[in-house]
């Protein structure tokens, strides 16, 4: 059966008013994407979208090289209070964020923030190589946010967030989407 998806509201402020950098931001239209002009919008959104997540919540960063999911991790990470910096797993494909005081008061939480490039290149499936990685017990104590997941991660949970992210090659806009999927696993 395929996943059902229901869009998520977007309650915080995201698109600019205008054509300047550090101008308000409003509010998208429920099931709009959302533009992104900056690095550091793409992080503020992500900062925000972190206020919404909890201990078993995975986040699947969809999107080609450059699109941003880096980006949006790092304002995850800001959002949920972790300690340290937060750059791209890519070559160690899992890194786990110890908790520290976040922002909105809520409970400290770990994020697990996975680069699912590389899994399958070892000769391995990537299947049994997400298997090893043992992402479903993280998700019972942390927030797991996964690039380069989408189709593979799924199985994990019963419904997660689809972030999708594309890139204006000539604007450096990002277009980004949010949707939060049920797996409908058995």
């Amino acid at each position: 059966m395929p996943p059902s998806c229901d869009w998520v509201r977007v309650q915080w402020k995201c698109e600019r008013n205008d054509d300047s950098a550090g101008g308000a931001l409003s509010e998208p239209d429920e099931g709009a994407e959302t533009i992104l002009r900056t690095t550091a919008d793409t992080e503020e959104f992500g900062f925000q979208l972190a206020q919404t997540l909890h201990a078993g919540d995975l986040v699947v960063l969809d999107g080609p090289l450059g699109a941003g999911k880096t980006a949006m991790a790092r304002g995850i990470a800001a959002g949920l209070g972790v300690r340290g910096r937060v750059s791209s797993p890519t070559f160690v494909i899992a890194r786990e964020h110890k908790p520290g005081e976040r922002p909105n008061g809520e409970p400290p939480v770990t994020l697990v923030h996975v680069d699912a490039y590389r899994l399958g290149m070892t000769g391995q499936s990537a299947v049994d190589e997400l298997d090893a990685l043992d992402l479903d017990t993280d998700l019972a104590d942390a927030v797991v946010v996964v690039e380069w997941g989408e189709g593979l991660v799924e199985k994990l949970v019963d419904s997660h967030l689809s972030v999708r992210i594309r890139r204006d090659i000539d604007t450096d806009e990002r277009l980004v989407l949010v949707r939060s999927i049920e797996s409908h696993r058995s």
